[in-house]
């Protein structure tokens, strides 16, 4: 790829970097960014400027939010029984808009994959430990992606949760293996938290 510009080779670069974007689509981006008004350019810059410096992860579950605790866990409707973990804060984005769970979450940042480098003290399982030993809690929906990686950290997180004597179950597998929540339709989604099953 040919530019005469430094500063728009950097552009494309980064673009480039963002998930699920290619180079060609970075370079469409960066050409579209020159020829809208620089105010609307700049808009973006401060956008991203503004989500780096004030969203910040809720202190209940660990959900994005620019509170200290979110939207979802200051809700007191919700039920405080039951906690549905999910490996992001975009599946819980994805359940919530299912609108067939009504209770609690906790958001683990990932899910275990020691060639990434991804091991329990770099995910959010301390904090969900501490968190059911604190509060009752009957039910714990282990709602992780359903692949190699989700079923792995599933099956780790369960193993902990057992003995604190919480029921732990696992959401239907109406989503499709190696799928993610995020992309899930919202009836899936709705399926499989009803049809959830308790863990053997």
């Amino acid at each position: 790829m040919f530019t005469s510009s430094r500063s728009l080779t950097l552009l494309i670069s980064q673009l480039s970097r963002l998930p699920g974007i290619g180079k060609k689509t970075a370079q469409r981006l960066a050409f579209h960014l020159l020829r809208i008004p620089r105010e609307e350019a700049l808009a973006l810059a401060t956008a991203i400027e503004m989500v780096r410096d004030r969203i910040r992860l809720c202190v209940e579950c660990g959900n994005f939010t620019e509170e200290e605790v979110c939207e979802v866990c200051r809700d007191a409707s919700r039920d405080d029984g039951i906690v549905c973990v999910v490996e992001q804060p975009t599946d819980l984005l994805a359940l919530e808009a299912s609108g067939e769970f009504r209770g609690r979450y906790h958001v683990l940042h990932g899910a275990l994959s020691p060639l990434e480098g991804a091991r329990p003290e770099s995910l959010r399982i301390a904090p969900l430990v501490a968190r059911l030993k604190a509060r009752p809690v009957r039910e714990v929906i282990l709602a992780t992606n359903p692949t190699v990686e989700g079923d792995a950290t599933a099956f780790y997180v369960a193993s902990l949760i057992r003995p604190l004597g919480v029921r732990v179950s696992r959401l239907a597998r109406g989503i499709p293996v190696g799928g993610d929540l995020e992309f899930s339709d919202q009836v899936t989604l709705a399926r499989a938290i009803a049809g959830r099953q308790e863990m053997s």
